[in-house]
């Protein structure tokens, strides 16, 4: 599979021109080239096509060649001029986790268009800090309505359905990427069934040989699945008519009992694994330093690429017991947008540009992650994923993987949707990429919790990732003790002669 290497990590902000297109006809009617509007964004850091392709990487579909020459702002500012002759100026930053993006809300910063994962748009929600989206955005006819018209069904249904104090997702929040977590893992040394449990992270077989990810709440998921291990995969949960909704509410449990079974079991992982990790772990699987390594499937598939050109065979697992299923998606700010229909129709805009075949396209194959797009009459998204992993006709081992729970829309024929792929891409990039409909029948979302939740389980996760004195054994903590009474009296005696000879 082809895949565009960054140069670097995006660490400040950069600010660059583009143009919008309106949602709000009425607004670009009244303006004038002479009078720009300004649209404040802040997305994940290296989340958007940066353009500069080399030639060699044009991607070659039926419905024509795709590459990134210049930026994916540079492209909709051409756009937008041609279209709607509105300039609209883009002060593009970006953030490097939810929690840093809320903090710098809370200090402050003012921004339009935001890409938030969906318990970071939930809490924002909760906290009424949003601008729903407008009428004209889900307005089908608009041809320029590229992600009203090409958003999966399956994406759609679950913003629809998801709701916040009796509102859906859908109503102030467009889908951008999206995807499950798993378990990236070594073949030669682990196998499927070893590295398909949560539980991989404490096995001390694997001591120092695998990493987990350094923030609460993706920690947090996975410590649930372990020591809930027994219940998720039981037949009777597994049977339940309700199972969707209880594991979701098992998933997100934050009563005492889990919390301290959480802190628990991760403490235990603390002193089992080679790191907690937030971007390293890519590298660690790479150059052999893990065997195992807890991934998002976006990462996971950059992680395969990498080791396939370096001949070294990695695969993804996801654990039965449960996995995340995640999204990043598009939010306006009411402090930024302040009731302006300008602003609001470049940032509706520019969700739209991205949300185009050809963009989403460019988009997946530069940042590695999925699209919530499908592209609906547009087939391009499908044909670069045939593109990626079909299977060449000589080609002997091959699987029928269905995917038409995400492509097959109102009136499709979802046999249409069934790539013939090599037999060892299945466990490999093509089920990380697009997982199949068993991975997604076990997966749950992490809900937002409340300010006493997060107190909670902000609190445990200082006491794993700080020294929590309270489980230090009796004997060590006497020891320290002594040795600090020891260092206090030396002190006393040394400052009582300094006085005397003084």
């Amino acid at each position: 599979m082809k895949r565009k290497i960054l140069a670097g990590l995006l660490t400040g902000c950069i600010t660059v021109s583009v143009f919008s297109s309106p949602v709000i006809a009425a607004a670009a009617e009244n303006s004038t080239e002479s009078d720009p509007v300004v649209l404040r964004v802040c997305n994940w850091e290296e989340y958007i096509d940066e353009g500069d392709w080399d030639e060699e990487e044009t991607i070659d579909l039926p419905g024509g060649d795709i590459i990134g020459e210049n930026s994916m702002v540079e492209d909709f500012e051409e756009w937008y001029k041609e279209a709607y002759g509105r300039e609209v100026i883009v002060e593009y930053s970006t953030f490097g986790t939810n929690e840093d993006l809320y903090n710098m809300l809370t200090l402050g910063d003012v921004y339009d268009l935001v890409c938030p994962s969906e318990y970071m748009i939930m809490k924002l929600m909760a906290e009424d800090r949003l601008e729903p989206l407008s009428e004209e955005f889900f307005d089908e006819t608009n041809e320029n309505n590229y992600y009203v018209n090409g958003v999966s069904p399956y994406i759609r249904d679950i913003f629809d359905s998801k709701e916040i104090q009796g509102e859906s997702w859908g109503t102030y929040a467009a889908g951008y990427m999206w995807g499950v977590t798993g378990i990236v893992y070594n073949p030669d040394v682990l196998t499927a069934e070893e590295a398909s449990t949560w539980k991989v992270l404490q096995d001390p077989a694997y001591n120092r040989q695998v990493t987990i990810k350094d923030n609460v709440r993706d920690s947090y998921f996975a410590a649930v699945g372990a020591v809930k291990s027994e219940l998720l995969t039981s037949e009777e949960f597994l049977n339940d008519p309700d199972y969707s909704a209880r594991l979701e509410e098992e998933m997100n449990d934050t009563s005492d009992e889990t919390v301290a079974a959480v802190e628990t079991w991760l403490q235990s992982v603390k002193n089992n694994v080679y790191s907690f990790e937030t971007d390293s772990g890519k590298a660690d699987m790479i150059t052999g330093k893990v065997v195992a390594n807890y991934q998002w499937s976006g990462d996971a598939v950059y992680t395969m690429d990498q080791a396939d050109e370096d001949d070294y065979t990695l695969a993804f697992a996801v654990p039965q017991e449960s996995t995340n299923i995640y999204f990043d998606g598009w939010v306006m700010l009411k402090s930024g947008i302040s009731e302006d229909p300008d602003k609001k129709q470049a940032a509706e805009a520019f969700i739209n540009f991205l949300s185009r075949g050809d963009n989403t396209v460019r988009n997946m194959y530069y940042i590695g992650y999925t699209s919530v797009i499908s592209g609906g009459e547009d087939t391009t998204v499908y044909d670069y994923m045939e593109w990626n992993y079909g299977a060449e006709d000589d080609e002997e081992e091959t699987e029928e993987y269905d995917v038409s729970y995400f492509f097959a829309g109102e009136g499709s024929d979802p046999e249409d949707y069934v790539l013939t792929a090599p037999a060892d891409q299945v466990e490999r990039q093509l089920m990380a990429q697009y997982p199949s409909e068993d991975v997604i029948s076990r997966s749950s979302i992490m809900i937002y919790f409340d300010d006493e939740q997060s107190r909670q389980i902000n609190q445990m996760w200082t006491n794993v990732r700080c020294y929590n004195i309270f489980q230090m054994p009796v004997g060590v903590v006497i020891l320290i003790a002594a040795a600090v009474i020891v260092l206090l009296i030396g002190l006393i005696r040394r400052t009582v002669k300094n006085r005397k000879t003084a």
